[in-house]
């Protein structure tokens, strides 16, 4: 499951990535004003699969740049990623970070790339950076849960999902995640 996640919250976004940035509309990033009126949707549906629709409506907007230079380098990012040419994609990703330091997907990319690296410690700090700019990136948020997980931080696991769940009811996997980690954390109190 966990596998599953991960593979939804990389793969979603390249899904989105051609089709938004070949459709020749505006450029934009986490201050898009659509991402108020999308997170509003994502939080009135009921369907699940009307969800997704908007969940990669928001990763779209989250991956557009109006900076060329930044869609080269993300494009480059994404598929090396997907090859999974760790090294090149961080590469890459430093330089998304010196040249777009407010990009708040140049962030959540280089922790994605840190977090399959197995470098946890750059993960997290990339994870808060993508937080302080976008708040309400329930992919940082999902992505700070297997972080804590994976170091058997039960408690810390428990509230990144807890708060990804709040800003997207329809996250399955951290619904699952939360009911496991509360019998969880509640007997690590005992």
């Amino acid at each position: 499951m966990k596998r599953l996640t991960y593979m939804l919250v990389m793969l979603l976004p390249l899904m989105v990535w051609g089709s938004v940035m070949g459709s020749g509309g505006a450029r934009a990033d986490q201050t898009d004003p659509r991402l108020g009126d999308l997170f509003g949707k994502l939080h009135a549906l009921e369907d699940p699969r009307q969800a997704r629709i908007i969940e990669q409506l928001i990763w779209g907007v989250w991956l557009e740049s109006k900076s060329p230079t930044l869609q080269l380098l993300m494009g480059r990012v994404i598929k090396a990623m997907a090859q999974r040419k760790l090294a090149q994609a961080l590469e890459l990703l430093h330089s998304v970070v010196a040249v777009a330091p407010d990009y708040a997907e140049g962030w959540n990319k280089r922790a994605t790339v840190y977090f399959m690296m197995g470098d946890y410690k750059a993960s997290i700090a990339d994870v808060e950076r993508t937080l302080d700019l976008e708040p309400r990136h329930f992919g940082a948020l999902s992505g700070l849960g297997l972080i804590y997980t994976r170091l058997k931080d039960n408690a810390g696991a428990l509230e990144a999902y807890e708060r990804a769940l709040l800003v997207n009811p329809h996250l399955g996997q951290a619904k699952a995640e939360i009911k496991r980690l509360k019998r969880k954390v509640k007997g690590e109190e005992i």
